[in-house]
């Protein structure tokens, strides 16, 4: 086969139920299995995640499949390791609980061929529930289920904005760093940490490069209940709170200094965000984001110290 123009990167730990279906969605694309690589690397998964990769690179002869197991734990060694192996002009990661559109790749392609100044981009992440949303959810803690709907027009990303995870993409040649993700930050087994897409894009915007909101690069992101769990919520916001202090450690004193005066700027919003809630009854979305916002705040300052 010939060197691919996209290689997709899939990152997995213990979720061969999810994986499954991620994989049959990259595998039923609209564009020519010729130009597309699906790399899935597997970060000690004790689940059925070999059985599961097994059978569909016995299935799908057509696909260009590779596998490949990481032992060093962490998503973003995981993501450096699949940016190594991998060799198209594009890469692509999406998460293994994702499901692609069967467009993804045509319009992923014909984006960045059509725009010559893009470097990165993110496409449109919709949840799907196990059940019903939560009563304390709302538009302001979407970024926990990995929600980025900015519409259906493509645009920049502005000011602190940038893509999620579960649907990003990038042109090779930005890469210029041996490790691109920051192996101190993001998830390591059950740590629910983070931060390493925020401190990819950020040095990718102080390089100047252009990252767009591409609406048509479509993923859905299952969404179990467990994830919505006040206890798993609570744990995703402190190791939010810990990456954040991991991130800007032996930075300026200006990024320091501007990391600080946001959490303040948060805590107030917060407050205001909470009391507007409040004064139309919504309780629960009150209480949620204050909750959050405390844990996200006490473990930073934990951390920092």
């Amino acid at each position: 086969m010939s060197q691919p123009t996209l290689s997709i990167i899939v990152c997995t730990y213990n979720r061969d139920k999810y994986l499954v279906k991620c994989l049959e969605h990259l595998s039923n694309q609209s564009a020519h299995n010729d130009v597309f690589e699906i790399v899935v690397v597997n970060n000690n998964s004790t689940d059925d995640t070999d059985r599961v990769c097994s059978d569909f690179k016995k299935n799908h002869h057509e696909i260009q499949f590779h596998y490949v197991t990481e032992k060093q734990q962490g998503l973003s060694i995981c993501r450096n390791r699949g940016l190594k192996v991998s060799a198209g002009l594009l890469v692509s990661y999406i998460d293994d609980d994702a499901f692609a559109d069967s467009d993804y790749v045509k319009n992923l392609i014909r984006y960045f061929r059509e725009h010559p100044e893009v470097d990165a981009i993110g496409g449109k992440v919709t949840p799907v529930y196990q059940g019903d949303p939560p009563d304390w959810m709302s538009r302001y803690l979407l970024p926990l289920v990995a929600s980025l709907d900015k519409g259906e027009q493509s645009k920049p990303f502005g000011g602190v904005q940038f893509p999620i995870g579960a649907n990003m993409a990038f042109r090779r040649s930005v890469f210029s760093e041996a490790e691109p993700f920051h192996t101190g930050l993001g998830r390591k087994g059950k740590f629910l940490g983070s931060g390493e897409e925020k401190d990819l894009f950020y040095r990718l915007k102080r390089r100047k490069c252009q990252i767009h909101y591409v609406s048509d690069v479509k993923v859905l992101h299952y969404i179990p209940e467990s994830r919505l769990d006040p206890a798993y919520i609570k744990k995703m916001a402190q190791g939010i709170g810990q990456s954040e202090a991991l991130r800007v450690h032996k930075t300026s004193f200006y990024t320091v200094a501007v990391k600080w005066l946001s959490e303040f700027f948060k805590i107030g919003a917060t407050v205001i965000l909470g009391l507007l809630f409040l004064l139309v009854g919504k309780w629960p979305k009150a209480k949620m984001l204050i909750k959050f916002r405390i844990w996200v705040f006490g473990s930073f300052i934990k951390g920092v110290k």
